[in-house]
């Protein structure tokens, strides 16, 4: 049985802040039936605003084909220079992109009181939220932003993103599947990467000054160590676009942190991770089955 179509949410006023609400089909769309959890998966693009949820759609989709509710969140993104200079308006960057995501992610403790879910949908779904049944699938830098939002809870009061003092974050993740993410934001810019992508993101010509240090401390995953969540990092080292060694770094890191960071080698290239028709794609998919119990 066929899913059905994915609602449509916004979570603020921008046109770019929204999520598509995948529901698995009737009978949970597995042996069984029933809901797995929900997972908010977070599509990449090196933050630039070229690139949209339509990345994440085909994921969000085969985990609903599978029984796991997919929040397939847009966010604002920064802007893109063009090759003939020209330079796009870019609405995210930081800090907006990073509000969004967090505002987006919250956004799912709401759903159930606005009725959008028919029949016994809305039960479901806050049966799941008040379990804590929620992971996170980002790929490239999309990754990098599902990472940070589980260690939300690690950021100081007032930083954009964390929660109110003496609270957690409203949903909170349980584990992330990263898929080639770019898990060291600071290692990004020291790399280049992307024609310096995460000074793009950043929104500074240059990374000396002490304000834009410490906004890149504050949104570099590498930062937050320990998160006290499962990170899956899966990761190939054909990957020509956001390096193996990423990955491999943060991981390490998190381990000698005392997180239960895992490094997963598969195959393929960039965009193996998010394609359904390849074993890298299905490898994170039962890893957030996994994540998910």
């Amino acid at each position: 049985m066929s899913t059905p179509p994915p609602i449509r949410v916004p979570y603020g006023p921008h046109p770019d802040q929204w999520g598509d609400l995948h529901l698995p089909a009737p009978g949970g769309g597995r042996p069984g039936g029933g809901w797995r959890g929900i997972a908010v998966v977070i599509h990449g693009g090196y933050w630039r605003d070229r690139y949209t949820a339509e990345l994440g759609a085909p994921v969000a989709r085969d985990l609903a084909e599978h029984g796991i509710v997919a929040w397939n969140l847009e966010y604002r993104r920064a802007a893109t220079d063009g090759p003939d200079g020209s330079r796009t308006a870019g609405d995210g960057g930081w800090p907006a992109t990073f509000l969004d995501v967090a505002a987006g992610i919250d956004r799912l403790a709401d759903v159930p009181v606005l009725d959008l879910l028919a029949g016994d949908d809305a039960a479901r779904l806050a049966e799941l939220l008040s379990a804590g049944r929620v992971v996170s699938l980002g790929h490239s830098a999309g990754g990098h932003l599902a990472v940070w939002a589980a260690g939300r809870h690690r950021l100081p009061v007032g930083a954009p993103g964390a929660a109110p003092a003496g609270e957690g974050p409203r949903v909170a993740l349980r584990g992330v599947v990263s898929q080639a993410g770019v898990l060291g934001l600071a290692e990004a810019e020291a790399r280049g990467l992307s024609s310096h992508a995460a000074r793009n993101l950043m929104g500074g010509a240059s990374t000396d000054s002490a304000e834009l240090a410490q906004a890149f401390r504050l949104a570099d995953p590498m930062c937050a160590l320990p998160i006290g969540v499962p990170v899956h990092a899966v990761h190939s080292r054909d990957d020509d676009a956001v390096p193996f060694a990423l990955s491999e770094a943060y991981v390490a890191a998190a381990r000698a942190a005392g997180d239960p960071a895992v490094l997963h080698v598969t195959s393929g290239d960039h965009m193996a991770v998010i394609d359904p028709a390849h074993e890298a794609y299905r490898l994170c998919r039962s890893l957030a089955e996994e994540l998910l119990g």
